[in-house]
């Protein structure tokens, strides 16, 4: 195991620490983060972002996807993982923990419509998930995003706090920027990690690729992950360290959300025998948000300096250390796992 993967907590937790201090004491940093925007994010961000998922995508073996498309327990609960119980457990989190906090309470609404289609790989191949599986379900979840995100945005916002007696609100959001951010997000590494393999292995063969190649690519995906880490937390670092009680306040209702939905992915995938790769996959998958999309959304509909946009920044401060903290649950749950975990037991992993 490298120093990396050995200290991976340390790293992360330094660099939260450090984008807090940067955007609190250099208020200039979040400007000049703002300024170059690719679908509503900052476009350092967006580096970062796919600088992080692309050696993951890289590694992933394509001509094992159709075994994958082909196991409709996973296809079908991963959807209603995603697309029933997330947002309506969010929807129930924000309502019961911060009725006296709209704008805070919509914010966790948005987050909790935004599926993840980017840091979810990085959590999935840390906990030795099924990285095809994983390339699948982003995906899919990709395809329903753009439909879905919109109608269920005005379900949640609109109609069903209606139908409760609640206070409603809207939420202006065109399905042309959703469809950006997941172009932009998942198309572009998708691609170049299809088209690296698919060379690699014509030119050098498979051997070289899985030996050389592969290894030599593979420690950008945290050296990703630490450089976003540090450019979001500077982004807002101001307005949470500014707002410690409002934060604490947001951070409830993500940590149980969190905790909760990691828990039925992983109960579901056991209950339905899919190994422990591909119940690890679907319970991040199901687990994680986009956060991207989410703060784009609430910057673009309510303001950057508006409460919305505040929940959306703390998703990502809570949401990071604890499914950091769920890989190293799922490796420790893995040596309980019927199959041992013995269908993904890959040397290059976290455990």
């Amino acid at each position: 195991m490298s120093a990396l993967d050995r200290w991976l907590p340390v790293w992360i937790g330094s660099a939260m620490v450090g984008g807090l201090a940067l955007g609190r004491f250099l208020p200039g940093v979040g400007d000049a983060l703002g300024a170059v925007e690719v679908g509503g994010i900052s476009l350092p961000i967006a580096v970062g972002l796919l600088v992080m998922m692309y050696p993951v995508l890289a590694k992933v073996r394509y001509d094992r996807v159709a075994a994958v498309t082909g196991d409709r327990r996973l296809l079908v609960s991963s959807l209603a993982l995603n697309w029933v119980v997330g947002p309506a457990l969010m929807f129930a989190l924000a309502w019961a923990l911060l009725p006296d906090l709209p704008e805070y309470r919509t914010g966790l609404i948005v987050v909790g419509l935004a599926r993840c289609i980017a840091m979810v790989v990085i959590w999935n191949d840390l906990a030795c998930g099924d990285r095809e599986a994983a390339a699948v379900l982003v995906a899919v979840n990709s395809v329903f995003q753009v439909v879905a995100f919109s109608v269920l945005g005005w379900f949640y916002l609109a109609v069903l706090p209606g139908w409760l007696g609640l206070a409603t609100d809207g939420l202006d959001v065109s399905v042309g920027q959703i469809a950006v951010n997941v172009l932009v997000f998942l198309g572009v590494p998708l691609v170049a990690g299809f088209a690296s393999r698919r060379i690699g292995e014509q030119v050098r063969g498979r051997d070289w690729y899985e030996e050389r190649f592969v290894p030599r690519i593979g420690p950008w995906a945290l050296y990703g992950l630490l450089f976003t880490i540090v450019l979001l937390f500077a982004l807002q670092g101001d307005a949470v360290t500014s707002s410690p009680l409002d934060v604490v306040r947001i951070a409830l209702p993500l940590l149980a959300y969190f905790a909760v939905m990691w828990a039925v992915g992983m109960v579901t995938g056991r209950a339905l025998r899919l190994g422990y790769a591909r119940s690890t996959t679907l319970a991040f998958t199901a687990a994680g948000n986009n956060f991207e999309l989410a703060i784009a959304v609430a910057i673009g509909t309510f303001g950057a300096a508006s409460g919305q946009a505040l929940a959306g920044v703390v998703g990502p401060l809570i949401e990071v250390p604890v499914l950091v903290a769920l890989v190293y649950v799922a490796l420790r749950l893995r040596r309980t796992w019927p199959d041992g975990g013995r269908d993904l037991a890959r040397a290059d992993a976290v455990g």
